[in-house]
């Protein structure tokens, strides 16, 4: 079965999620395409998937799973714009072509301008996921019942609960544990940094210092998950 052209249904939009670099480049197949542009993630499979085969889609597909802001005005969140040299009209400004919801620089009977009431740059509410980490960092995650130990990547800005959602994928009973550092109950409606758990990475960095020599550890403490034989 050729699973690059089944249809896919666009992703539940959560505005409080935060989704890494790394997170958003894993969807960069030609339906199952996510992009990202001025801090915001956005699933635009199901755009894709509708216009199969328009050549007007190759510029988005040639950039799947990569960020964008370079297209787009930061204040307006619009469509950068210049000035067509042949015509003297301002135009869309898109040096890797012209793509979807973009008009033509001269007029043309194939473009209906009023087709397109949302480009879907500016829609948000159709096809926006969450936001884009501004920097990630990598922690130690360790069961001390089972003596697990896993390393993953969040988001500064994510919340312990939203990292617990994260390592949901890697333990199921995660939330039947106390999250705790050094012996100190972790708070789960703050961040890592709120909660004491520096981030030191750009600091190893200046250093020259390997980082992952010394991620914090974070350890589960079995409570009362009754799922667990």
């Amino acid at each position: 079965m050729d699973t690059s052209r089944t249809p896919r249904t666009k992703t539940p939009p959560d505005a409080k999620r935060y989704y890494t670099p790394a997170e958003v480049e894993a969807h960069n197949a030609p339906y199952d395409l996510w992009l990202s542009w001025h801090g915001h993630v956005y699933d635009l499979s199901v755009l894709a998937d509708e216009r199969r085969g328009d050549p007007l889609l190759v510029p988005i597909l040639k950039n799947a799973g990569k960020d964008i802001s370079h297209w787009f005005d930061k204040k307006t969140g619009d469509l950068k714009t210049c000035v067509n040299p042949l015509t003297g009209t301002v135009i869309g400004y898109t040096p890797e072509g012209r793509f979807l919801h973009v008009p033509p620089p001269l007029p043309r009977a194939d473009w209906d301008a009023y087709s397109v009431q949302i480009p879907w740059w500016l829609d948000r509410q159709q096809y926006c996921i969450g936001k884009l980490g501004s920097r990630t960092r990598k922690i130690i995650i360790k069961n001390t019942l089972t003596q697990d130990e896993h390393i993953i990547e969040v988001c500064v800005e994510e919340k312990l609960s939203a990292i617990q959602d994260r390592y949901m994928s890697l333990n199921g009973h995660a939330k039947g544990y106390m999250w705790k550092r050094l012996g100190t109950l972790l708070d789960m409606n703050t961040t890592l940094e709120d909660n004491g758990v520096k981030d030191e990475g750009l600091l190893m960095e200046k250093l020259g210092m390997d980082e992952e020599q010394y991620l914090p550890t974070i350890h589960l403490y079995f409570s009362d998950d009754l799922t667990i034989a």
